[in-house]
């Protein structure tokens, strides 16, 4: 866009979204399918959305019953305890109070942005989302892995498919990409069917099982002594418990996502746009009955397989090792329902990736393009599902699709995002004066830190390549905010009513001229002082009516934003167009255009040249917003206007 209507709104050229694409440009930027258009993303029931989360968070029972018991033992029951505990009480309340406090899906990284604003807030958010980032991405990678492993090891399986355990699950992530180009929909509509097969399977081996232990009460009693000889009492059981639990953290995988896609939640007819009662009660619920049947699933799942599984087929090559359940299923229900079963588990691990899929697509263009941190066309759900398809190809390619090597990294990314949420509900609650808040979540967020911390040391791994997503975010963003600076970036343009008539007046002349100012000087010379010098320096007859304009900084870092301009009377009536704005050039450029548009005369705007080294400028108009305004004002305008007969003059003397 050029410039901007009377009425606010760009104008005064030919919109780039208006200009010829070929046919792949216009396929890539355009609405997933008309299916989509037809089910709106924010039309969804809780559930629904529910089970696109939970492809994730509940495929996890496929390998942690086997990382409880490879890090307790027979004590995994009650480690299992202690993360059902903290899931419930910890994670969960978390949760659901970022839900309420960023109903629009922002998460927890924008209730900790409003604490640290600026430049500050904007390195924070890059960090977060590194994190995020290895979390997600991750989480496609390795449930794409584990897929993989699920089929090679499957009795049934060809042996054809042995030794091409990478390339299968590069087609297992190049199919998830496929269902998110088509759209949300039909990634949703996928993810209830997985999910509800799942779950009941899971169900028939959980009572299955419960009933083999009731008709073999000695395999019970043979549990209880072992617990009972190996910790002398139930309190040093806890303390161990506590212990491991760090290594048990995987089970936590979900919540962001949660709230991540909180837009495709349906909310109620008469919800307020900015806090919407409906869509927040609805992903409340979805957040409790996710944690609720996950937890009694763990609780389940980690008795059953510590007492019905020998304790050498959960190690490396055991028959049992990261599918405890699928074990359970083989033996006790036949091979028929077992292979059943892991067909299920297989495409619930391959769906695992849609959550963080989902999660990824709401939150990069929520922040990085708004930041002027990565290209327009990363709002587009197609170009964007490509590039982290593509991310995922090298990930997996790098770890040579090794689960047990990629467990790290998604440990230490889930951990950490859910640390930063305690930590922004705890801030919040500081606030609001909510004293019980406070430390109610504040003891939460200890606990994650301490998980977190202990599960840096214990796969030290995890840090190392969340730091490499890190760097790398930070280092793409600045570049393309380097890259995109001398963009047109005002939303809008708005003139209040004094401004308003100030142009009118000057205009009526044939002529609109004004004297750029900076407001720094202060009050060094006056007004007077100044018209004389500029029309002496541009030589401008005195008949003709000039107007200053002056743009203060506000947020240097934000990279767009609504140009309000004020009109005000100084030093004896000398107009003055007040403007706020992140950067000076953007918003004088920005200023012309509309008001070339607005009055139909070419506006001319006169400086007098900067002095400093011009590399320090350049510095400073990327990370304070002023610099070298004038030539930086020229090549904003020859960017946006190409006809130099229909572009502003910039006089520089």
């Amino acid at each position: 866009m050029v410039g901007a209507s009377p009425d606010g709104t760009r104008g005064g050229g030919e919109a780039e979204g208006d200009r010829p694409r070929g046919r792949l440009s216009r396929w890539l930027l355009a609405e997933p399918s008309a299916k989509a258009q037809a089910a709106p993303r924010e039309d969804q029931p809780w559930w629904r959305v529910m089970c696109l989360t939970g492809v994730d968070y509940f495929s996890t029972l496929g390998y942690q019953p086997g990382i409880a018991f490879l890090a307790a033992g027979v004590l995994s029951p009650i480690a299992t305890l202690v993360l059902v505990a903290v899931t419930l009480l910890g994670a969960l309340p978390v949760y659901r109070r970022v839900a309420e406090e960023s109903p629009h899906g922002q998460g927890s990284i924008a209730m900790l942005q409003r604490h640290l604003p600026r430049w500050r807030g904007k390195l924070l958010v890059l960090v977060l989302l590194g994190f995020m980032a290895t979390d997600f991405i991750i989480t496609i990678t390795l449930s794409a892995a584990d897929a993989t492993a699920h089929v090679i090891e499957n009795p049934f399986a060809p042996h054809i498919l042995d030794g091409h355990r990478i390339g299968l699950t590069l087609l297992f992530i190049t199919l998830l990409g496929g269902v998110f180009l088509g759209g949300f929909s039909e990634a949703i509509g996928i993810a209830v069917g997985l999910v509800s097969v799942y779950l009941t399977l899971n169900l028939i081996i959980v009572v299955t099982s419960a009933q083999r232990l009731l008709t073999r009460p000695e395999t019970v009693v043979h549990w209880e002594n072992a617990l009972t000889t190996q910790y002398s009492s139930p309190l040093v059981m806890i303390g161990v418990a506590l212990l491991v639990f760090p290594k048990l953290a995987l089970g936590l995988s979900g919540f962001e996502t949660g709230v991540a896609v909180m837009p495709l939640v349906r909310g109620s007819q008469d919800d307020d746009p900015e806090r919407p009662a409906g869509r927040i009660r609805g992903t409340r619920r979805l957040l409790t009955a996710a944690a609720s049947i996950m937890s009694c699933l763990l609780i389940a799942s980690s008795l059953i397989t510590a007492m019905l599984i020998p304790a050498e087929e959960f190690q490396t090559g055991g028959r049992a090792n990261g599918r405890a359940l699928a074990y359970l299923a083989h033996e006790h229900l036949g091979e028929v329902f077992g292979t059943f079963y892991d067909v299920s588990t297989i495409t619930i691990l391959w769906f695992a990736g849609a959550s963080a899929m989902a999660g990824l697509l709401s939150i990069v263009p929520r922040y990085l393009p708004r930041y002027g941190m990565a290209p327009q066309w990363a709002s587009a759900t197609r170009p964007l599902v490509l590039v982290l398809t593509a991310v995922a190809f090298a990930i997996t390619i790098i770890f040579r699709a090794d689960v047990d090597a990629q467990g790290g990294a998604y440990a230490t990314g889930v951990l950490v995002v859910i640390l930063s949420a305690a930590l922004a509900v705890t801030l919040s609650a500081r606030s609001r004066g909510d004293r019980r808040g406070v430390a109610m979540f504040g003891v939460i967020t200890l606990v994650f830190a301490y998980t977190t911390i202990a599960n840096i040391f214990e796969r030290p791994e995890g840090i190392k390549i969340a730091s490499f997503f890190i760097a790398a975010i930070v280092v793409v963003s600045f570049v393309s905010r380097a890259s995109r600076s001398l963009e047109l970036r005002v939303d809008e343009v708005v003139l209040d009513p004094r401004a308003r008539s100030f142009v009118e007046e000057t205009a009526a002349s044939g002529r609109l001229l004004l004297i750029a100012d900076n407001p720094g000087d202060g009050d060094r010379l006056g007004y007077r002082e100044k018209e004389r010098r500029a029309r002496e320096l541009h030589r401008l007859p005195w008949d003709v009516p000039v107007t200053f304009l002056e743009v203060r900084v506000t947020d240097a870092s934000e990279f767009s934003s609504t140009l309000l301009a004020g009109g005000e009377e100084r030093d004896g009536g000398h107009r003055v167009l007040a403007v706020r704005s992140p950067a000076v050039a953007n918003a004088i450029a920005a200023l012309l255009l509309y008001l070339r548009d607005r009055t139909g005369l070419i506006p001319q705007v006169y400086f007098h040249w900067p002095e400093g080294n011009p590399v320090i400028a350049l510095l400073g108009y990327l990370v304070l917003g002023g610099g070298d305004v004038p030539q930086l004002t020229q090549e904003i305008l020859r960017r946006a206007e190409p006809r130099p007969e229909r572009r502003p003059h910039v006089h520089v003397g």
